[in-house]
C-alpha cells in the first residue's frame, strides 16, 4: 500500500516555484512600470569634534569614518539626521503607483496639498539587486515622467523635477504569491522640501545655478520678508514711543509748571509779561514706556563727548555722554549733572546699529585665546558649564 504525499503550495525554501513567480512579477514591472531615479541615503556626514575643547558631545558622537552608515544617528537627543549624505550615483529602478490629482485644500488657512502622500510599489529582489539593499526611510526618489517642462518662469533653463522622500517601507499586501513569499515592497513617500537634510541633492538655494535656486521658494520668500521688514521699519523706525513732536513744559521742585525766568528769582505777576526764556525741562518726557532716545526735549541744543565740559556751562545745559552704552543724556542743574534719559530706543531689526549691553552679548562674535586655545566669547551654558568626570 502506497501513501500519497501531502500537497502543499507553501515551501519552506525559495525554490523554483518562488523563482518562477518572482520572474513573472518582475516582468510586469519591466513592461508596465515607470522609471524611478533613487538617491541612495548613506548616513550623516562626519561631524568631527563638535565641542571647542576637542571632546565630542555625548548626544552627537564623533563617529569614526568607517562606522558611519545609514543606521547611524547624528543627534541622539532629537533623534535627527540633519546633515545627510547621499550617493553621487543615481540608481534606476522600476515602480508602480496610482496617479492622483494634486489639489490644494482651500478649507484651511495656508497652502496645503490635499493628497501629498504617495504610495509606491517596487519589486523587492530587483531593487535590492540594483541598489545593494532595500529602500529605507531617508532615500529620495525622483519621478522622471513628472518633470515640468513648461515652467511659468521663462528664465529657468531646466525642467523642474519632482522629488519624494521615503518615509516608511513595508511589504505590500498584494505582493505575496501563492507560495506565501513576499515579492513587493510598498513605499510611503512625501513631497521633498528644501531643507538642510537634502542639501546634497538640491544644493544651496542662495547659490546661482543650483537645483534649489530654481525649485525652492526660499529666495522669493526671503524677498517678501525683506520687503515686509522694510515697510515695518518705515512705519516704526524705532521701538518704544516717539514723543518728540510734543512740547515738554519745565516744572519746579513741587511738580508745577514753571513760568519764571531761569536767570531771575522774581516771580511772574499778573501785570508783568511772561519772559519767553524759561528753564529747560529737567525731564524729557511724560513718563511714556521705553521712550528714551538721547535727544534733548523741545529741540534744545546738546553737546556730546566722553567727559563733561569744565567751562562755559550754564544751568539747564544738556550733555550727551557717548562713553555710556547706551549713550546717556545729562542736564546741568547748576551744581551737578543729572541723568535725564538713556538712548534705549532701538531699531526693531537685528543689525549692527542696535548698541546696548544686551545686544553686545547676543551679537558677540569676538574670541579670546586661553592657554593657546581660541575660544569664542559667546558660549552656551551647556558648553561653558559642561560637567566632567571626577576620577
Amino acid at each position: 500500500m502506497y501513501a500519497m504525499p501531502r500537497l502543499s503550495i507553501f515551501k519552506p525554501e525559495k525554490g523554483n516555484d518562488y523563482k518562477f513567480f518572482d520572474r513573472n512579477i518582475k516582468e510586469m514591472f519591466t513592461v508596465g512600470g515607470t522609471d524611478l531615479h533613487l538617491h541612495k541615503y548613506l548616513g550623516p556626514y562626519d561631524q568631527g569634534d563638535t565641542q571647542k575643547d576637542g571632546d565630542a558631545s555625548p548626544t552627537q558622537p564623533n563617529y569614526a569614518g568607517s562606522n558611519i552608515n545609514e543606521r547611524t544617528i547624528q543627534d541622539l537627543l532629537f533623534l535627527e539626521n540633519r546633515d545627510r549624505k547621499y550617493a553621487s550615483d543615481i540608481y534606476q529602478i522600476r515602480g508602480i503607483y496610482n496617479v492622483q490629482d494634486q489639489d490644494f485644500n482651500l478649507s484651511q488657512f495656508g497652502m496645503f496639498l490635499q493628497n501629498d502622500t504617495l504610495f509606491l510599489t517596487v519589486h523587492l529582489n530587483d531593487t535590492v539587486e540594483r541598489i545593494g539593499r532595500k529602500p529605507m526611510s531617508g532615500d529620495v526618489i525622483e519621478l522622471p515622467h513628472m518633470k515640468e517642462d513648461y515652467s511659468l518662469d521663462e528664465t529657468i533653463p531646466i525642467a523642474l523635477k519632482r522629488f519624494y522622500v521615503v518615509e516608511d517601507v513595508n511589504r505590500a499586501a498584494e505582493g505575496f504569491s501563492q507560495t506565501w513569499w513576499p515579492h513587493l515592497l510598498r513605499l510611503k513617500m512625501k513631497s521633498l522640501v528644501d531643507s538642510q537634510e537634502y542639501r546634497d541633492i538640491l544644493g544651496d538655494a542662495t547659490t546661482t545655478g543650483s537645483l534649489a535656486s530654481y525649485m525652492s521658494t526660499f529666495n522669493k520668500e526671503k524677498e517678501i520678508n525683506d520687503k515686509i521688514v522694510e515697510q515695518a521699519e518705515s512705519d516704526a523706525p524705532k521701538s518704544g514711543f516717539n514723543y518728540k513732536q510734543y512740547y515738554v513744559q519745565p516744572i519746579d521742585e513741587r511738580g508745577n509748571i514753571r513760568t519764571d525766568n531761569v536767570n531771575s528769582t522774581d516771580p511772574v505777576s499778573g501785570d508783568k509779561p511772561i519772559n519767553a526764556t524759561i528753564d529747560t525741562p529737567a525731564s524729557s518726557h511724560y513718563g511714556f514706556y521705553y521712550d528714551g532716545d538721547g535727544v534733548a526735549p523741545n529741540g534744545e541744543p546738546a553737546g556730546f563727548g566722553t567727559s563733561f565740559p569744565q567751562s562755559n556751562v550754564e544751568k539747564g545745559d544738556y550733555w550727551l555722554r557717548t562713553d555710556f552704552l547706551p549713550t546717556r543724556l545729562f542736564r546741568y542743574d547748576g551744581t551737578r549733572w543729572v541723568k535725564v534719559e538713556d538712548n534705549i530706543r532701538l531699531t526693531t531689526t537685528n543689525n549692527d546699529s542696535r548698541s546696548n549691553f544686551k545686544t553686545s552679548f547676543v551679537n558677540n562674535t569676538a574670541s579670546d585665546t586661553i592657554n593657546g586655545l581660541t575660544v569664542e566669547q559667546r558660549q552656551s551654558l551647556s558648553n561653558a558649564l559642561k560637567p566632567k568626570a571626577d576620577d
